[in-house]
């Protein structure tokens, strides 16, 4: 039996040479989220299919070619989760959050899944990061939840266009679908076998078929903007005062739509050119029936999602700032049993400070011990053995320059010549050195004061 040693296609490991930039992203998004008061959902992995298809809508790419689907051992339909915001509703539907004090504010990271042809950016299993409003009609929620990602690109360092429009509500559209209905029809034999069946069920999806011949016949399609209605248009007009106030700049882009049916009014994108062609990296808008669609009460909502992966991507390619990798501070190598034991000890005594700190747990020779010293990268390193244990004391060493401090093995943590108290003066003289600055030593900053 041949072992499996491929990931599936589309999928992607994320090693531990590259997860600490994944935690630093993680961490960050919820940092900003936090300060808008949006609080962390999780919701299952997977849902019942019909959850997706009342939302997401039985029109759409996802819903129709892209959707894991399978039946489980007791008959029912179930889909991983193709995006976040149905299972987002869902549960704040089933658990009553609806019924608190409004608008809610909910924000999560997850994974997603979506049958779709593998290239950079995208994948099969992919992670999202995205928050949902609810219970908010005003456009000052929509300007917040976009003020929400734009303070977000700048703390990540990421540059990004931000393209606005307004889809309007199921009234106005009502004209537009008629409209777009007539300039696809007159072409319609033209058209790909997926959009003849679009032009009957839901027009606006023609909008965003990436066959050529259906793009090119859309370049002269019916404008939404042209057929909203008094209510949305002075929707629209709130939304973009409030980001002109907020100093966010934008351009109106009639052609999003958004690849799903919940959307109404505003829609949005931020797009860079840093990862080839203009690329969407955020995407949300309003979806004020989707609450009730799904068997809540009749609250409008306002959310965006984006993808982790292509967020990574980039920052990379932006250049954005990472922190350093985390870094072992101390080695410890030993030479026999009683001296591995007085490793350990005063590695757990490092660990309780917070320091990451490593002995031998192989069995290694002390050349091959120093060696995976280097490997790991250890700022310092000491080897004990009979004499270091007969002596009580041992030399430390720092990797980069060689020098040595004297440490005493059986001082208490909080005790001078200590192991930890030794780790603590070096990291206290690093941050002298930095705050006296080029060319200029702590002591001669302080003598010059």
């Amino acid at each position: 039996m041949a072992i499996l040693t491929k990931g599936p296609r589309g999928t992607q490991d994320v090693l531990p040479s590259q997860s600490y930039k994944w935690q630093y992203l993680e961490h960050k998004v919820m940092e900003i989220a936090g300060l808008y008061g949006f609080r962390e959902i999780r919701v299952p992995t997977f849902e019942h299919t019909e959850l997706f298809n009342r939302s997401v809508g039985d029109t759409t790419d996802v819903v129709q070619k892209e959707m894991y689907t399978f039946e489980d051992k007791g008959g029912r339909s179930i889909t991983l989760r193709p995006e976040g915001t149905a299972g987002t509703l869902r549960s704040a539907i089933e658990h009553g959050l609806l019924g608190d004090a409004l608008p809610v504010k909910a924000a999560y990271l997850l994974s997603a899944f979506r049958y779709e042809k593998p290239q950079a950016g995208r994948l099969r299993e992919f992670h999202q990061f995205g928050v949902e409003m609810l219970g908010s009609s005003a456009a000052a929620s929509d300007a917040e939840v976009i003020s929400m990602v734009f303070h977000l690109f700048q703390a990540l360092g990421i540059q990004a266009k931000l393209e606005l429009n307004s889809i309007g509500c199921p009234t106005c559209r009502a004209n537009y679908q008629k409209a777009l209905y007539e300039h696809f029809a007159a072409r319609r034999e033209e058209l790909c076998d997926t959009c003849k069946d679009r032009l009957e069920r839901n027009p606006m999806r023609l909008l965003d078929c990436k066959s050529p011949i259906c793009q090119q016949i859309g370049q002269g399609a019916p404008v939404m903007l042209d057929f909203l209605c008094e209510e949305c248009t002075a929707h629209f007009a709130q939304v973009k005062a409030r980001l002109e106030a907020m100093g966010i700049a934008y351009e109106i882009n009639p052609k999003i739509v958004r690849g799903l049916d919940y959307y109404t009014k505003t829609v949005f994108e931020f797009v860079s050119d840093k990862i080839g062609a203009q690329s969407t990296i955020c995407a949300g808008g309003r979806y004020d029936g989707l609450i009730q669609q799904l068997g809540g009460p009749a609250l409008p909502g306002v959310g965006f999602a984006m993808g982790l992966e292509r967020i990574l991507m980039t920052m990379e390619a932006s250049g954005s700032p990472f922190p350093a990798q985390p870094e072992c501070m101390v080695y410890l190598g030993s030479m026999g049993d009683a001296a591995g034991a007085k490793a350990a000890q005063l590695v757990e005594q490092l660990r309780q400070e917070g320091f990451w700190a490593e002995c031998d747990t192989v069995g290694r020779s002390v050349k091959a011990q120093m060696k995976y010293a280097n490997k790991l990268g250890a700022r310092f390193s000491a080897i004990l053995g009979d004499s270091e244990l007969e002596s009580g004391t041992a030399d430390l060493k720092k990797m980069d320059d060689g020098s040595v401090t004297q440490i005493r093995l059986d001082a208490g943590p909080d005790e001078p010549g200590s192991l930890v108290q030794a780790v603590y003066a070096s990291r206290l003289d690093e941050v002298a050195g930095a705050l006296a600055g080029p060319g200029e030593t702590a002591d001669s900053k302080n003598a010059n004061r």
